[in-house]
């Protein structure tokens, strides 16, 4: 097996753990409590040598899609119009699906993420990405119901997912579809 180059970046403040990132470029980070020894963390990026492959396999498909990606790089003017769009049709739309589900938000932000569709705040402040709108309007809806379903659950829990299907039964077919198709979509806005 070959050894994994990685950068340590060792924190001076409360960090207690180490963590993994990889990077755009495909380059791993390691973050490390300031005294975590050489050692400590060669065993740490060893032992997640399966999650380190796996991830960087991922981002390297990730590659060879974007290098066939037949739309072509999104001009910052589409972006504009795209998050216009956004945030004349997301923030009517999430009203409706809280009233619905009984929950409250704080505000809404549309902006062009590179790797999320979008986020729920634990001060209950949603974020969505403007690339939505290229996206067919049931998965819009799921994305929406999904971040306003943080707002019962901020995990990912089973628990979470009943409260998804309660709104939206059909919610992994609009998942699927997000998994299948979203990358490339993504992709045209880092190229």
């Amino acid at each position: 097996m070959d050894s994994v180059n990685y950068k340590v970046v060792r924190s001076r403040k409360r960090r207690k753990s180490l963590s993994l990132q990889i990077k755009p470029d495909g380059g791993i980070v390691v973050r490390a409590p300031y005294f975590a020894t050489t050692e400590e963390i060669r065993r740490f990026v060893d032992a997640n040598r399966t999650w380190i492959d796996r991830n960087v396999a991922k981002m390297k498909k990730r590659e060879e899609e974007l290098a066939q990606n037949p739309y072509g790089r999104i001009t910052e003017d589409e972006i504009r119009r795209l998050s216009e769009l956004a945030a004349r049709t997301i923030p009517p739309r999430a009203a409706l699906f809280a009233a619905e589900m009984g929950v409250t938000y704080g505000r809404i932000t549309i902006r062009n993420q590179k790797t999320r569709w979008g986020s729920c705040s634990a001060k209950g402040n949603l974020n969505f990405n403007c690339l939505l709108m290229l996206t067919p309007p049931d998965v819009q809806d799921y994305v929406i119901v999904h971040e306003l379903c943080h707002r019962k659950q901020m995990n990912h829990s089973r628990l979470f997912w009943n409260e998804v299907e309660k709104v939206l039964p059909d919610y992994k077919e609009r998942d699927r579809w997000l998994k299948e198709n979203g990358g490339q979509l993504i992709a045209r806005s880092r190229m």
